[in-house]
């Protein structure tokens, strides 16, 4: 598995966690997870980014 796959994999399992222990409505919690599953994901993307321009 590629290492995208994972992240995606991980951000959505911590996502569906964090939303369904949050208070709220449904709506708001499904609201919060989608959220938080795309600044996972982002986020993430950025750093990568970032990152791939510094010479180790």
């Amino acid at each position: 598995m590629s290492h995208f796959l994972y992240l995606i994999v991980f951000a959505l399992f911590v996502s569906v966690a964090f939303s369904v222990f949050s208070d709220g409505t449904p709506r708001e919690r499904a609201l919060y997870g989608v959220k938080l599953f795309l600044q996972f994901v982002g986020i993430s993307l950025a750093i990568a980014w970032l990152l791939y321009f510094i010479p180790w």
